[in-house]
C-alpha cells in the first residue's frame, strides 16, 4: 500500500484535502441544524408555558347567573351588538366541563360547554349620583 504523501499514490493529499472539508462542513451543519432544532423545541414548550399560566380558570356554582355566548355572530358580529345572551341561570355542572343552564326569559334549559360562559355581573347602581352644576369661568 502506498501512502498519500507519495507521488504517484492513487489517494494524494490535494484529492483527499477536499473531500474532508467537506465532510467538516457537513457536520458542521447538521451540528448548527440539530441545534437550532433543540432551540426551537425549547422555545415552543416556554410559550406554552407562558401562555397556559395566564389561562383563567373558571369556577361556576349552582345558582349562579352567567352569560352565554352567542355563537351566531362569528362573521358578521356588527360594531354594537352584544356577543352574549342572558342572564342564565345554572342548574347543573358536569365533570367534563360541561354546564346546564336554564334561560330566566323563556325556562328553556341547555347543555353547554363553560368556555362560552363568562359570570353575569349587575350594572352600576345610580342611586346615590351628586349632581353638579358646572359654571362657565370668569375671565
Amino acid at each position: 500500500m502506498k501512502f498519500p504523501d507519495e507521488p504517484d499514490s492513487l489517494y494524494t493529499l490535494s484529492i483527499i484535502e477536499p473531500i474532508v472539508q467537506e465532510v467538516f462542513e457537513l457536520d458542521c451543519k447538521n451540528k448548527l441544524e440539530e441545534d437550532f432544532l433543540d432551540n426551537l423545541e425549547i422555545e415552543d414548550k416556554e410559550t406554552k408555558v407562558f401562555h397556559y399560566a395566564r389561562i383563567s380558570k373558571k369556577n361556576f356554582t349552582v345558582g349562579q347567573k352567567v352569560l352565554l355566548q352567542h355563537s351566531k355572530l362569528k362573521f358578521f358580529p356588527g360594531k354594537l351588538r352584544s356577543r352574549w345572551l342572558g342572564p342564565h341561570v345554572i342548574t347543573k355542572i358536569f365533570a367534563n366541563g360541561a354546564v346546564e343552564i336554564q334561560s330566566l326569559k323563556t325556562n328553556n334549559t341547555f347543555k353547554v360547554n363553560d368556555h362560552q360562559l363568562k359570570e353575569y355581573r349587575k350594572g352600576f347602581q345610580t342611586e346615590h349620583v351628586e349632581i353638579m352644576d358646572l359654571e362657565d369661568p370668569i375671565l
